[in-house]
């Protein structure tokens, strides 16, 4: 028997294709228990697999017992099962993607070349099953695995590893950059990458409208979101491109710009991602313009500053960094930078964190990261969550540092329908090469496809 998962799922027996089924979810079924090539729990596949039917168990069993006959026709059990447990057994198979993977010793002319042929070909391509973002983020860390692989057999490629999985094109694309005025003369520098419906991005701490294009920490995020949409994105005042000698830097001069930027983009309805304290200006926005946001997609904020709800020793903790950014943004020495990008990015590696510190320290001046930390002190909007009316997603990582969990549930609880959930990392910022990225972009287009 040959399995072929590059370019889709074949299942041949003396090279004669078998009829797979017609259930995309019984072939990806087939698929991932012989990629993960290990028993796994019942479950375990029930939550993957079903997004909560009647008889998750049941609906299993169908699965199984229409793979079965197909796989274990030629003599073999290969698809077994006990109580809890279900596996893949391959013996006496081939399977093109694990033969690849496991090849140590050097390949011939020819077998190299049928090897690239086949690493350009999606892995399991046709089966991916967007509603289903555990899955879907199971998936994408494979493929992210297939480019890696292909890299080894075609030195010279240029792939994207071991971040997010994203279209190739996109990597080369040139992001359209523009500028708008706020009412008060601040010019504020937005742009908008990718084709498809809109998704607008509210402003967070620190942008850079180009830096970001560039980062490792942003950058693999912001293309797989433009994969399916036009990502608008900006600079709030104070940063990045925008104009960074401005009088005022208070939280309704970031809704304001929100405003700007959404008028000069064109777009009359929207889902609006925020995060971190852009997750404030996101809620104030959607309360004060119910009829142009369609969804809410937040992650990592909170609704009230820690001036507001602090407790003593977080308030004292607080206000001595404030002290020490004031002083020390600027320096070469980036031990003070350093303290936002390990409390940001507890699980960056050394690369990772010194590009957070870098962007950082290029995106605004010492005096304006200290007033930006004054104002996210005494942000509040927590009479405005029972305003929200459109479908909101309000997600957090489970250790986050930066901002407690449980702001975000509270934050959560305050919107009518809203819809909460964690994802195991302790990043405050997602980084593109964690398992957690793609399971977050997973959860936002599954969102984004139901509700509305």
């Amino acid at each position: 028997m040959r399995i072929d998962l590059l370019g889709g799922l074949v299942v041949s027996i003396n090279d004669v294709p078998v009829a797979m089924p017609a259930s995309r979810k019984a072939r990806a079924l087939l698929a991932f228990l012989i990629l993960t090539g290990k028993p796994q729990h019942r479950d375990r596949l029930c939550d993957l697999f079903w997004e909560a039917p009647d008889d998750p168990r049941g609906a299993l069993r169908s699965a199984l017992s229409r793979l079965r006959p197909l796989v274990n026709s030629d003599g073999h059990e290969r698809l077994q099962a006990d109580r809890e447990r279900v596996w893949f057994d391959p013996t006496a198979v081939s399977i093109d993607y694990r033969e690849l993977a496991d090849s140590v010793a050097p390949l011939d002319g020819k077998t190299l070349a049928v090897a690239r042929v086949a690493l350009d070909q999606p892995l399991m391509a046709g089966l991916d099953l967007p509603n289903l973002p555990e899955f879907q983020a199971w998936l994408t860390g494979m493929r992210r695995d297939a480019e890696a692989l292909r890299a080894r057999f075609s030195p010279g490629l240029s792939v994207v590893s071991p971040q997010l999985s994203i279209a190739g094109d996109l990597n080369a694309a040139r992001q359209r950059i523009g500028f708008t005025r706020s009412p008060d003369g601040t010019r504020i520098a937005w742009a908008r990458i990718g084709e498809g419906p809109p998704l607008i991005k509210a402003a967070n701490w620190l942008n850079h409208l180009e830096l970001d294009w560039q980062s490792p920490i942003w950058s693999p995020l912001f293309q797989e979101l433009a994969r399916d949409h036009c990502l608008v994105r900006y600079d709030e005042r104070g940063n990045g491109m925008s104009d960074w000698g401005v009088q005022d830097l208070g939280f309704d001069a970031f809704v304001t710009d929100l405003e700007c930027v959404v008028e000069a983009s064109g777009h009359d309805r929207f889902p609006l991602l925020g995060l971190s304290q852009g997750v404030a200006v996101a809620i104030e926005y959607a309360v004060r313009h119910p009829e142009k946001v369609s969804h809410l997609v937040l992650w990592g904020g909170y609704a009230a500053g820690w001036r507001i709800d602090g407790d003593p020793d977080l308030c004292a903790e607080r206000e001595a960094i404030i002290t020490l950014v004031a002083h020390g943004w600027g320096r070469d020495d980036p031990s003070y930078r350093q303290i936002f990008s390990r409390a940001f990015l507890p699980s960056g590696n050394a690369e990772e964190l010194a590009g957070f510190d870098d962007l950082q320290r290029r995106s605004t001046s010492a005096a304006n990261a200290a007033r930006f930390l004054q104002t996210f002190a005494d942000i509040d909007v927590r009479d405005r969550l029972k305003d929200v009316r459109c479908p909101t997603l309000v997600m957090h990582a489970s250790g986050d540092r930066r901002v407690a969990v449980d702001k975000a549930a509270e934050l959560a609880a305050g919107i009518a329908g809203a819809e909460f959930l964690t994802l195991p990392t302790d990043n405050h910022l997602l980084l593109g090469s964690e398992p957690s990225s793609a399971l977050f972009v997973a959860h936002v287009r599954r969102f984004l496809s139901k509700t509305g």
